[in-house]
């Protein structure tokens, strides 16, 4: 009887090992394989940046402005960005799944045309917990915070329906699909994507590429 539960234990032990290294190696393999993807699906010409202009390492973030996680990781990474200055840039692409996520990527992308992209950026994420509430969210308040920095508003408002500018986000989202993006911020480093979500790896990522 004892050998018989043993038997079945050890069969267990094995397929779970096998499940593990199987998952293991899937992992590797998608991240060579997006590693040898056509870098112009990652640094598209059009995309907002920020950082060195002569990198060595590209970090590109898929992100959504009305996503609570983006808004988490921005101030870590433009302490990334500090720490490596003049080594690495950051690449902005986005990610629209929240509702009112288009409407507020097209504002950016509007403010862009008034040099205010950044400050657009800082100061909707500043208030996002008010705008972008997911239980009560109020995208009217928007124009409120925008009005707080150097834009001309009313010349947002107009800009915001830019054909080149709804173009530019519906690529992004093509770009997001085609590499199998399903959550926010998605980020990639030099092409390579994150073996594990979180800020640790993703620093030891940068790092790595950045010692190399």
């Amino acid at each position: 009887m004892k050998t018989k539960i043993f038997a079945v234990v050890a069969v267990i032990i094995s397929l779970i090992g096998g499940y593990i290294l199987a998952t293991k190696t899937y992992k590797t393999a998608e991240q060579n394989s997006l590693a040898e993807i056509d870098q112009t699906i990652f640094l598209r010409d059009y995309a907002p940046r920020m950082g060195a202009t002569n990198p060595k390492v590209y970090l590109v973030e898929f992100f959504d402005p009305e996503c609570e996680s983006c808004r988490a990781f921005y101030p870590h990474v433009k302490e990334i960005l500090k720490e490596y200055e003049g080594q690495i840039q950051l690449v902005l692409r986005y990610a629209p799944f929240h509702p009112n996520a288009m409407m507020v990527a097209r504002i950016l992308e509007a403010a862009r045309k008034q040099n205010r992209y950044f400050e657009a950026l800082e100061i909707l994420y500043q208030h996002q917990p008010e705008w972008g509430d997911h239980h009560h969210p109020r995208p009217e308040l928007v124009w409120t915070y925008l009005a707080q920095i150097d834009v001309d508003v009313e010349k947002i408002k107009k800009d915001m329906n830019d054909p080149a500018i709804i173009s530019r986000i519906e690529q992004d989202v093509k770009d997001l699909e085609t590499l199998k993006i399903r959550g926010t911020p998605t980020f990639f480093v030099n092409g390579r994507p994150l073996s594990t979500f979180g800020l640790g790896p993703l620093k030891d990522l940068i790092k790595e590429e950045i010692n190399k």
